[in-house]
């Protein structure tokens, strides 16, 4: 009901009351009639629904931080750019190149465009080429230039002095087996004067898997540099390089997409290098090692070859690798041969024959692809926590002995026979029963390399003596 509606409460005696009183007035003043004026009712305040509002606040509050976790995650689990500056003083940065004319020039840094233009810089963008790239009539005023990939240009930065390979590796290639290196090969030199920019630019065919540029010391203004990866994530690198003396460097996955934004003011100069990846000695699906064993031990190789056809030759390593056999294969050593192994290791390969190589003990040899591990024995007892043994300590035993009395002495036959059963139910075979000789000769300078898996026995800690076999098959 309005302010303005009024109700009249009257009593029955109000009825027969004259329609004029003593008072003058045209109608009776009776105190039973209430003049009651209805004021509207106003909404009031619920604490249930305020503290829905709290609720979905929080609601609203969670599931936004919840998202925010999300792409921190997702961005830290596939990084695909990265970002940083070099350690040189830029005055001792000299880039050389020759101009059409044949004439070599200098260009000495830092440089500042707007305060003194060098010549040198001049006769280098006049020497450089436009970059023609689709859709830059909407993107920029003026194309990116590059210098001719026919005529000589150096610098006296040599990436490779610096720890940039290896921090590329670390972040984007941090899974990258052992044995396999990034190597750099410089790609262009690029120019972005004022009011130029550069769309995405073609993928390189060059199977290179990463860029890496590099922005020289010369003073500029806008031209960010965006990454785009192919599952949709974006890298914003500012040019933090417009301060005189700043020698920045970018990476990125060669399955990224890069542009760089019009530049506003001055000008940026960056050298591109593809970055490739390169297996070195015995690893990898193509190796390439770098180290060729002389004549003379191929020639003391050939004869025993050539009298040991259609046999399984074993040799001892000579190098220990500091390695649980228990929880590692004796395959996964071949990136890390060295001395003499190595090179036994490749003179095999350069007969166009596959060595392996296994764990052994005790005349027994192991699958390529087993570890020196023994399986749970449950014929036995159920086992003891007192002999249970870590993961990292390779062998263990699952059922201890029973413990003997004070003063007895273990008989050495039997804990041999357990030990041989063991071994045995690992899975590891005789090596006659392999088919495979092993050579080695009383004399030889060479000693044998041992690895040791620490087990228990008796209550006791044992270590068990394990060998590494080279083993080839001469056809």
């Amino acid at each position: 009901m309005s302010l303005s509606t009024k109700s009249i409460l009257s009593s029955p005696s109000a009825s027969s009351t004259s329609s004029r009183s003593s008072d003058g007035l045209p109608f009776p003043r009776n105190m039973s009639d209430f003049e009651v004026e209805h004021t509207p009712t106003k909404t009031s305040f619920s604490p249930t629904k305020q503290r829905r509002r709290r609720q979905s606040s929080d609601y609203d509050s969670e599931a936004a931080f919840r998202a925010s976790v999300a792409m921190l995650l997702a961005a830290k689990a596939r990084p695909f750019a990265v970002c940083g500056r070099i350690p040189v003083d830029p005055t001792a940065l000299i880039l050389f190149f020759r101009s059409k004319s044949g004439i070599t020039h200098s260009l000495d840094f830092p440089i500042d465009v707007d305060y003194d233009l060098p010549p040198s810089l001049d006769v280098l963008i006049g020497a450089c080429r436009p970059q023609s790239v689709s859709g830059l009539e909407d993107f920029s005023e003026r194309e990116a230039l590059f210098y001719p990939p026919h005529l000589p240009l150096t610098t006296t930065l040599e990436i490779a002095n610096h720890p940039i390979l290896e921090t590329v590796r670390n972040t984007l290639f941090p899974t990258l087996p052992t044995g396999h290196y990034l190597t750099v090969i410089r790609d262009k030199l690029q120019i972005w004067v004022k009011g130029s920019g550069m769309r995405t630019p073609l993928k390189p065919t060059d199977m290179r898997v990463a860029t890496v540029l590099v922005t020289l010391p010369v003073r500029f203004r806008g031209g960010d540099l965006v990454v785009r990866s192919s599952d949709g994530g974006e890298e914003r690198y500012h040019a933090r390089g417009g301060k005189i003396g700043d020698i920045e460097w970018t990476a990125f996955m060669a399955d990224c997409d890069h542009e760089i934004e019009p530049v506003t003011k001055g000008c940026r100069v960056t050298i591109s290098y593809a970055v490739h990846i390169k297996s070195f000695g015995p690893a990898g699906i193509q190796p390439d090692p770098l180290i060729t064993p002389s004549d003379h031990f191929l020639d003391l190789l050939s004869p025993v070859l050539n009298l040991a056809r259609g046999r399984k030759l074993a040799f001892h390593l000579t190098n220990e690798y500091g390695v649980s056999p228990g929880e590692v294969l004796a395959e996964s050593l071949v990136p890390h041969l060295k001395g003499g192994d190595s090179v036994l290791y490749h003179a095999l390969r350069l007969y166009k024959l596959e060595p392996e190589l296994h764990w052994s003990a005790g005349g027994y040899i192991w699958p390529v692809d087993r570890c020196v591990d023994f399986a749970p024995d449950f014929e036995g007892s159920p086992m003891s926590q007192s002999a249970r043994m870590p993961a990292v300590d390779g062998l263990r035993q699952s059922t201890p002995s029973p413990p003997r009395k004070a003063g007895t002495v273990p008989d050495v036959g039997d804990r041999t026979e357990v030990l041989r059963s063991k071994v045995e139910r690992s899975g590891a075979i005789r090596l006659s029963q392999a088919g495979i000789m092993l050579l080695s000769a009383p004399t030889s300078p060479g000693g044998v390399a041992k690895e040791r898996v620490p087990f228990a026995q008796d209550g006791e800690l044992e270590k068990l003596v394990v060998n590494t076999l080279l083993v080839v098959y001469v056809p």
